[in-house]
């Protein structure tokens, strides 16, 4: 209790009041109890891995949250995975109802796990109108109906928090949404996808072919069965659109991002790019421009030797941010796998607590948008371009070739021409332009690849800079 003393002449009293009791946003605002009670919903490999991080680091947890954490409940289908709770903690009530944890009274942060898009969509809404918190790492999910379910979380009282949804344990959304707050974002760009940089690391270091390097990353763990989103690049996309949410207040559906994969690198981009001076990178980019449009993409690039982009070997991730008056800053880890993403998960439901405990409102995590937000179409693009062609190996080619792109206004900046090995009668020819628009390189190339020169579809990648 709190002490207060009152001089009164010709005595002093001493008056005594009670401490103020704790009172948060918890359960629907009602009085926090001194413990933040935590259900799981989906224990697979990250369900885990949280329920293990909450447990064996509950000390530290209660430490920095200021109260004790306490995981109260799991629920799964698989009774197989309750019964690896069972066997880390008795004393966890175990379900195979995720929607009737989400409405349990002794739950007041519910963390989303289960993955997908429609079931998960309902569990969360569930959970909010609950007046439960919510903490999930479903990038899919906030990308497609995130807009819906932070205003839900809002009109309700209730945080929903997402940090290990972008990047895993690096904390992306946290440098934006505290430490660059008051700043004016102009980009961000990176690799946010660890299969796809395992897969081009190891057709950098290895002289592997794609569908090997693919291999191997499956084997390693860094690679789903079915890899589909990792590879054409649909992963990245749903983080780019929260990302562009975060830094510009932009609404944007992954379907409204510019998205090519990785499928298509060739042995033969990873050699001409080294010895052009550049590495190959999966990256997602987000810049506004002087025009106030967002250029928002997400491709394999040409990236020089020299970025530290260039240095981001195998799974892991990194995020280049560059603000008005901070400049540059740098961040890289572990973007996925158990011990990361629970990591960030269980920070999520520190912040959740301490922010409960001090009575500070709830976040509202899109910024006001400004009008609507104008997305640069890719054919504006304004970039330099690594070209590979497949060519007939006659005399004239190379000219002519020369000349159909400069009939488009495109400079050439290096060109090479090597014969292929082992294929008699085709050469293949490698050419950096300088700065030209998307949609005249594409234009032309339609118009090479039409007449007798090419005799396969021509390769391009972008180079960012």
């Amino acid at each position: 209790m709190t002490v207060a003393a009152r001089w009164s002449s010709p005595h002093r009293v001493l008056l005594v009041k009670p401490a103020p009791v704790l009172a948060c946003a918890l359960a629907g605002g009602a009085r926090l109890k001194r413990e933040i009670r935590v259900g799981i919903c989906g224990c697979g490999v990250i369900g885990e891995g949280l329920v293990k991080v909450l447990l064996e680091h509950a000390d530290v947890i209660e430490a920095r949250a200021g109260a004790p954490v306490r995981l109260v409940a799991v629920a799964d289908k698989d009774p197989a995975r309750l019964d690896i709770v069972r066997a880390l903690d008795p004393n966890v009530a175990l379900l195979d109802d995720a929607f009737e944890l989400a409405k349990q009274d002794d739950v007041d942060v519910v963390v989303e796990l289960i993955g997908g898009v429609d079931v998960a969509e309902r569990l969360v809404r569930a959970a909010l109108e609950a007046n439960k918190h919510v903490v999930t790492a479903n990038k899919a999910l906030l990308a497609e109906r995130g807009a819906a379910l932070f205003d839900l979380a809002a009109a309700n009282g209730c945080d929903l928090y997402f940090e290990a949804a972008v990047a895993g344990a690096i904390p992306v959304i946290r440098v934006i949404r505290e430490s660059l707050a008051s700043d004016h974002i102009r980009s961000v760009r990176g690799i946010i996808n660890g299969t796809s940089n395992y897969i081009l690391s190891s057709m950098a270091n290895e002289g592997a072919a794609f569908a090997d390097a693919l291999k191997a990353a499956q084997e390693a763990g860094f690679a789903e069965a079915d890899p589909t989103l990792d590879i054409t690049g649909g992963d990245a996309g749903h983080k780019l659109a929260l990302i562009a949410g975060l830094a510009f207040g932009a609404r944007v559906l992954p379907s409204e991002i510019m998205t090519e994969g990785i499928e298509e690198v060739d042995p033969r981009d990873i050699q001409y790019a080294r010895n052009f001076g550049y590495v190959i990178r999966p990256l997602a980019v987000a810049e506004r421009l002087e025009s106030g449009a967002l250029d928002l993409r997400v491709h394999p690039a040409l990236v020089p030797k020299s970025d530290p982009l260039a240095h981001v070997d195998g799974a892991l991730n990194a995020v280049a941010i560059q603000g008005k008056m901070v400049g540059p800053s740098f961040l890289s880890g572990l973007g996925a796998g158990a011990g990361p993403t629970a990591t960030s998960v269980a920070g999520d439901i520190i912040d959740i607590a301490k922010n409960a405990l001090a009575g500070a409102p709830v976040r509202r995590w899109h910024l006001p948008s400004e009008g609507e937000q104008k997305l640069q179409a890719s054919g504006q693009l304004s970039s330099r371009y690594y070209l590979r062609f497949s060519v007939r190996d006659e005399s004239g080619v190379l000219a002519a070739l020369s000349g159909k792109l400069g009939d488009s206004g495109i400079s050439i900046e290096v060109m090479v021409q090597d014969t292929d090995a082992g294929d008699e009668g085709t050469a293949t020819i490698a050419i950096l332009t300088h700065h030209a628009r998307e949609g005249e390189i594409r234009a032309s190339l339609d118009a090479i690849d039409e007449t007798h020169l090419t005799t396969a579809p021509t390769h391009l990648i972008r180079i960012v800079e």
